[in-house]
C-alpha cells in the first residue's frame, strides 16, 4: 500500500485518538488499551513500509503517549499495587516473550555445558562449587541424608537469606543489561553452570531423583525467575544497542523501565521461593508424589504468569 493510502484510510482514525490523548478524557483503561494496541499495529505496519517517514515519526509519537497514559494516573488508587500485577505488567510482558525465550535457551545451553565438563572433568564440581560444598555433601551422602544441607539453618534465616540473596541475583541480572546484555548473559551462565554441574554430581552418586524432587520443590520457581530477570537484562541490553526509531538515549531510558518492571515482578516469587526452601525442602521425608505436586503447581504458576496471562489480556483488549 503506498503511504498516502494509508494515511488516507487511517487518518480520521488517528486524529481521534490524538484528541482523545491530549484532552484529557477520562478513558476506562480497556479504552486505552484498545487506543494503544491499534496505535501499535500501525506503528509496527509504517516502520516496515515507510521507515523514514513523517508518517512514522508521528505515529511513534502518538503511540508513546497512549503507552504513557495507559499506567499514569493522577490519583493512585488504594488495589495500585494488585493493578500493577494483574493488569499493567502482564499486558506489558507480551512484548517480551522473545527476550523470555532467548534467556531461557542461554541458561539450558549453560546448564547442558555445566552438565557434561562436570562428566568430562572430576575436578569441575570442586572449581565450580567449592571444596567445601563438595565435602559436606560427601558425608551427608555418608549419613545417608545428602540433602541434610537444608536443614542446617533455621526456617526463618534460611527463608530470609535465601529471598535477600536471590532478589539480589536478579538486581544484578537486570543491571548489568547496561553492558549491552553481555553482562546478563555472564550471570546466567554462572548460575546455569553452576545447576548443571551440581546436578551431574548427585546423577554420579546415583542420587538424580533424590536431588532433584528436593531442590526442584524451591528451585522451579527460582530458576525460572532467575531466567525472567535474565530477560530484564536482555531488555536493556537490546533498547542499547537496536534503538529502532527512538533515539538512543529515548530507548535506553524506556529499556530501563521495562526491565525494572520486570524484576519487580519477580520479587513475590522469589519470597515463594524462599518460603518452600526454607519451610519445606527440608522436609526431605515428604512423599514423592508430594513433591511432585510442588513442583508441577511452580511450573504451572510461572508458565501461566509469564506466558500464557500476558497474551491472554492482549487478546481480550484487541477484541
Amino acid at each position: 500500500m503506498r503511504e498516502a493510502a494509508f494515511v488516507r484510510q487511517n487518518k480520521d482514525k488517528w486524529v481521534k485518538y490524538e484528541s482523545l490523548l491530549q484532552n484529557n478524557k477520562t478513558l476506562s483503561p480497556g479504552q486505552i488499551s484498545n487506543i494503544y494496541v491499534s496505535l501499535s499495529d500501525d506503528l509496527s505496519y509504517s516502520k516496515t513500509f515507510y521507515p523514514k517517514s513523517n508518517t512514522t515519526r508521528y505515529l511513534n509519537g502518538l503511540t508513546s503517549a497512549a503507552h504513557q497514559k495507559i499506567f499514569r494516573t493522577k490519583k493512585e488508587s488504594g488495589n495500585r499495587f494488585i493493578t500493577f500485577y494483574t493488569k499493567e505488567f502482564p499486558l506489558e510482558f507480551h512484548k517480551f516473550q522473545k527476550q523470555l525465550l532467548l534467556s531461557f535457551l542461554i541458561f539450558l545451553g549453560f546448564t547442558l555445558i555445566g552438565a557434561y565438563s562436570a562428566a568430562s572433568d572430576a575436578a569441575f564440581v570442586r572449581t565450580i562449587l567449592g571444596d567445601a560444598y563438595v565435602n559436606m555433601t560427601l558425608e551427608n551422602i555418608a549419613n545417608n541424608d545428602p540433602m541434610a544441607v537444608y536443614k542446617k539453618m533455621t526456617e526463618t534465616d534460611m527463608f530470609l537469606g535465601i529471598t535477600i540473596n536471590n532478589i539480589r541475583v536478579s538486581l544484578m541480572a537486570f543491571s548489568l543489561g547496561v553492558l549491552g546484555g553481555i553482562g546478563t548473559i555472564f550471570m546466567l551462565m554462572q548460575n546455569a553452570i553452576m545447576l548443571g554441574s551440581f546436578q551431574y554430581f548427585f546423577f554420579e552418586k546415583g542420587l538424580l531423583w533424590e536431588s532433584a524432587r528436593t531442590i526442584w520443590i524451591h528451585g522451579t520457581i527460582e530458576i525460572a525467575v532467575i531466567i525472567v530477570a535474565g530477560c530484564a537484562g536482555l531488555v536493556v541490553g537490546k533498547s542499547m544497542l537496536f534503538p529502532g526509531t527512538y533515539t538512543r538515549l529515548r530507548s535506553f531510558t524506556m529499556g530501563i523501565k521495562n526491565g525494572l518492571k520486570i524484576v519487580i515482578s519477580t520479587i513475590p516469587f522469589f519470597i515463594i521461593a524462599g518460603f518452600l526452601e526454607g519451610f519445606v525442602t527440608r522436609l526431605t521425608w515428604m512423599p514423592d508424589i508430594a513433591a511432585i505436586i510442588i513442583i508441577l503447581a511452580s511450573l504451572g504458576l510461572i508458565l501461566f504468569y509469564y506466558v500464557y496471562y500476558p497474551l491472554y489480556l492482549l487478546n481480550n483488549t484487541q477484541k
